[in-house]
């Protein structure tokens, strides 16, 4: 494989990127719940995890909570199981409205190039994104590091959730 510079996109496949445009477009209404106009109803974060590995999570106020690879793979409905994660991922998206103040409206999705995240924000009004270095996060605004620390969180729900599927599985 040749090797990639941290510079170049990550490659992607076409479910991938359906996945994601259709979740930086979903509509509030489907969730059935009241929503304000200005409020946060969802994220999705873009993270590198790797030279070759892509992933975005998805997490809206209802707690669903599911991770894309641009691989075309996924780990989703793990929210309809694990009261833990819909806790994790709701309190992410709630908190989110204190960054909204920091983020730019966007109309355009693209993705990250080295090791940057992306962060959007789902509104009624529009999407809005913001991005930081992991590394540099003790640099950032304390809501960055707040939403940093708190996607962290859903990220170690749903690991905890495959370790338990997992599990499940094999004593089947």
């Amino acid at each position: 494989m040749a090797k990639r510079s941290p510079l170049d996109r990550y490659p992607v496949t076409q479910k991938y990127l359906m996945t994601r445009g259709q979740a930086l477009t979903f509509p509030s209404q489907l969730l059935n719940m009241p929503i304000k106009s200005e409020e946060v109803f969802g994220i999705v974060i873009d993270m590198p995890m790797g030279p070759q590995v892509l992933t975005s999570m998805v997490c809206f106020v209802n707690g669903a909570a599911n991770l894309y690879f641009n691989n075309g793979g996924e780990y989703a409905g793990a929210s309809q199981r694990y009261r833990n994660l819909v806790i994790a991922a709701r309190n992410l998206v709630v908190n989110a409205n204190a960054l909204k103040p920091q983020c730019d409206k966007v109309k355009a999705f693209d993705m990250p190039v080295g090791r940057t995240h992306f962060i959007y924000l789902l509104t009624k009004k529009g999407v809005f994104k913001t991005s930081l270095d992991p590394l540099d996060v003790s640099k950032e605004s304390n809501e960055k590091r707040v939403v940093f620390a708190l996607y962290q969180q859903v990220l170690s729900e749903i690991r905890q959730c495959q370790l338990k599927d997992q599990a499940a599985a094999a004593n089947k």
